[in-house]
């Protein structure tokens, strides 16, 4: 693709979490789309940059990417032009106006309701305003929504991935379809029913999963212990019925607690707030004013084994309530126990488990081979979906190679 000296419009995945003071707290996503950014402007692109933050009800200055902007170009050591719209004749006139290999960023798409209805007329829109030849899909983290600037935008533009999209996609599908293994499955966060497509799929091609977080709670209840006052889901059963079924078919019934790994022990405590002292005690000793806020630390130890045998790991979801610093001993062991294994090919699922281990890291995740910015994206990427933002990238590239072809005859 001839891309030199042309005007290129890159969506990218700015949704970066906001301080009080409407500060930019994690720049993770900033500086993940660098390589993208730096590779076209190497090329003598000029860069226009669209992006959503937050979920604005109509024009919310507070959500403006106006301080993205400054730290991109921060992060670029080059000025990055701000256009307070993306679409409209102020828009175009920015991009016409700014010189060759120049960065312009376009104001929060989200500021109108027409990008997550993925209206065509809104995309055009966009596009005209861009005067781009090529758009450069690099937002991982909303390549699973049909948005305007996802999927519509792609039938007005000749559409590639970007460099992020195209590791995220190739590191998860590859450790997913052809991992070293074993492959040992991690999942904790609050809820079964937001992950059954991924534990089911994981149930399929892992060799040992193990379950932590509020989660652990709904598995431990449907083996019918008493887990005090902790957050279950006790419709969840048909479903757990499902996944025991198919591990049984797997691996036989009498490897199946070995197979899916539940806590031994938990932390817990009789309220959630920073006051609350950790307790450990054995599952079946659970009281009922408690609070499973963790895995114990037997718990932990049998993780870390497991773990340390492992080729590869893919972790979504904190081991405990890790908010407070008491309960995150599971996730932080674990983080510990990835970053001393160069061998172990680590793979964190974004949303809380991203936050959680950048925070543990000191902020560039460098310890872990791959932390991804895309929570759900990944998860369903993990379970096997179709992801609306990249095949439409594929689809827009088989139209591409037709025209091309039909041009040549």
């Amino acid at each position: 693709m001839p891309l030199d000296r042309q005007t290129v419009l890159v969506r990218a995945d700015y949704n970066v979490p906001l301080a009080a003071d409407g500060t930019i707290s994690d720049d993770l996503r900033i500086r993940a789309s660098l390589p993208t950014i730096e590779y076209l402007l190497r090329r003598g692109c000029k860069v226009v940059i669209i992006s959503h933050l937050g979920r604005p009800e109509g024009r919310d200055k507070s959500l403006s990417l106006e301080p993205v902007a400054q730290r991109l170009a921060q992060l670029l050591a080059r000025d990055v032009r701000f256009v307070d719209d993306c679409i409209g004749d102020r828009a175009y006139q920015a991009v016409k106006r700014a010189p060759k290999s120049s960065v312009i960023m376009l104001e929060n798409l989200r500021f109108y309701k027409q990008e997550e209805a993925d209206d065509q007329d809104f995309a055009k829109k966009i596009a005209a305003a861009s005067g781009a030849r090529y758009f450069v899909q690099d937002g991982f983290g909303v390549v699973h929504r049909a948005h305007a600037s996802t999927h519509a935008i792609t039938l007005y533009i000749p559409s590639v991935a970007g460099l992020l999209v195209e590791r995220e996609y190739t590191t998860i599908t590859g450790a997913m379809q052809k991992p070293d293994r074993p492959l040992v499955a991690v999942m904790g966060g609050a809820k079964v029913s937001d992950k059954i497509g991924v534990i089911e799929r994981f149930v399929q091609v892992a060799d040992k999963i193990v379950i932590g977080g509020a989660m652990a709670n709904t598995f431990l209840n449907y083996k019918g212990l008493k887990v005090g006052t902790s957050k279950i889901e006790s419709d969840q059963n048909k479903v757990l019925d499902r996944i025991y079924a198919a591990a049984t078919e797997k691996v036989g019934k009498s490897a199946v607690d070995e197979f899916i790994i539940l806590p031994i022990d938990a932390a817990v405590a009789t309220s959630i707030s920073p006051q609350a002292k950790r307790r450990i005690v054995a599952i079946d000793q659970i009281q009922a004013t408690d609070i499973v806020l963790d895995v114990g630390d037997q718990t932990i130890d049998r993780v870390v084994s497991i773990v340390s045998k492992s080729q590869t790991v893919i972790w979504n979801g904190t081991l405990g309530y890790a908010e407070l610093p008491a309960f995150a001993h599971g996730s932080a062991r674990l983080a510990l126990a990835l970053a001393q294994n160069p061998k172990i090919t680590s793979i964190i699922g974004g949303g809380d488990t991203a936050d959680f281990v950048l925070k543990w890291d000191g902020g560039d995740g460098s310890s872990f081979s791959h932390v991804s910015t895309g929570g759900g994206a990944s998860m369903e990427l993990m379970a096997g979906d179709k992801l609306p933002g990249v095949e439409s990238l594929l689809d827009g590239h088989r139209k591409i190679e037709y025209t091309n072809s039909n041009n040549h005859k």
